[in-house]
């Protein structure tokens, strides 16, 4: 996939807006995201290796079957606690600093998963990676941000979106891969790759601090995850409210599924690791093209949000599919369908937030719009280990229902941006 990166120039008034709210000259604007977006692709990719072998892991080592969803669930909970604290810390040391730390705390993170062995190892090596984890993605996030002029900052953070989904589907293709030889592979391998990202990003990416803003001291309180969410009230829209609701339940039912489509893969067509990464970089090659097509027609048009209403509906009748067939050929064929418009639909959700969401608390905005997935990380991954547990469908529906209610909230969106 070709991304058309934002261009470097500023007319004199945006110039003007940077040097009021602090930013650099355009000469230091730049931010490199040329090269940024690319690295950060390979890391997205190294933090997928590990998921297509830990179903295999899980049944090697005889451990429940929940696990598959709790230890996700682990992980998600300890990167929302410690976001907000990394998005302090980015302002004082830069989001390349931060990035370099953290790409080698989520690898260290990465080496206690390969040496557990019992679920509470399982359990404590998820929660560690899931404190740095937290800081790689606001970093990420924070560095688009804060690079971009404000025209094109929209456009940079739809890129971001695109970069995540499309990179984790590769990544599942050379784990899985890797893991035909040896499940373990698959996690040294992304030890060493996600600290040496780290360190590339760090040496090449500019330092993203603005000079001039005064910094908030870092307190427990300030980088209290609740009450950044709680401070963001004051800029929420009845758009944004319906556009939060969208974006938290379709990623509540989106990990739901997800982490029960790589277990049921294996535990009911006794497809291996393998398979599983060929599936998912199928389906990556999909989601490249439906984000470079149909992503980039509907961003084009005046009024996207009648457009989210309608990809969120695609995406609960490819559910409904998943749920009915039993043979493998069409369970994956519907597989294929969810999953090119879901990753059309991240992007559309994020850069509508960022347009909603302009202005003075735009950076309040897009946390708690990020907290939204966090939250569906944590319950969704938790909920599919255990419904998984009592039948084996019912993540699926549970999935189904959820994004039937996300494109409900779409739909309210769009009518009220309409009134």
């Amino acid at each position: 996939m070709t991304f058309a990166f934002a261009s470097d120039k500023m007319n004199p008034q945006t110039a003007a807006n940077a040097a009021h709210q602090g930013g650099r000259t355009v000469k230091n604007r730049q931010g490199r995201l040329g090269y940024f977006f690319p690295v950060m692709f390979v890391f997205n990719m190294a933090a997928n290796f590990v998921h297509p072998v830990t179903p295999a892991i899980i049944v090697e080592l005889r451990l429940n079957d929940y696990m598959f969803g709790l230890a996700l669930a682990a992980m998600m909970l300890f990167n929302f606690l410690f976001s907000p604290l990394w998005g302090k810390l980015a302002g004082h040391l830069s989001s390349k600093t931060i990035l370099l730390i953290c790409g080698a705390g989520y690898a260290l993170g990465q080496i206690f998963f390969g040496i557990a062995r019992t679920e509470l190892q399982f359990l404590l090596a998820r929660m560690f990676a899931g404190i740095f984890i937290g800081g790689c993605y606001t970093a990420f996030l924070t560095y688009t941000v804060n690079v971009s002029t404000p025209e094109n900052r929209g456009r940079n953070l739809a890129v971001n979106a695109a970069v995540n989904s499309v990179s984790a589907s590769f990544g599942y293709f050379v784990g899985g891969m890797l893991g035909e030889i040896n499940i373990f592979y698959p996690v040294w391998l992304q030890a060493a790759t996600l600290s040496s990202m780290g360190l590339l990003l760090f040496l090449g990416c500019e330092d993203d601090r603005r000079p001039g803003i005064k910094l908030e001291k870092l307190t427990l309180r300030a980088c209290n995850p609740f009450g950044a969410i709680l401070q963001c009230r004051a800029y929420l829209t009845k758009a944004l409210v319906f556009l939060f609701a969208a974006y938290g339940l379709g990623n509540l039912g989106y990990i739901a599924f997800e982490q029960c489509f790589n277990f049921y893969l294996r535990d009911q067509f006794l497809l291996t690791s393998g398979y599983n990464g060929i599936i998912k970089a199928g389906l990556g090659i999909i989601s490249i093209i439906s984000n470079a097509t149909l992503c980039m027609w509907i961003l084009r048009k005046e009024k996207v949000s009648p457009y989210i209403a309608g990809v969120m509906g695609v995406c609960t009748a490819a559910m409904l599919g998943v749920i009915l067939f039993e043979n493998v050929v069409p369970f994956i064929l519907v597989n294929v369908l969810f999953f090119a418009f879901y990753f059309v639909s991240v992007p559309l959700m994020q850069n509508r937030a960022a347009v909603l969401g302009e202005g003075e608390g735009s950076n309040l905005v897009m946390g708690a719009f990020n907290a939204m997935k966090s939250f569906g990380s944590i319950f969704g991954s938790a909920l599919a280990g255990f419904l998984y547990e009592w039948t084996l469908k019912m993540p699926f529906v549970f999935g189904c229902a959820a994004f039937a209610l996300a494109a409900l909230m779409a739909v309210q969106l769009a009518r009220t941006e309409k009134r």
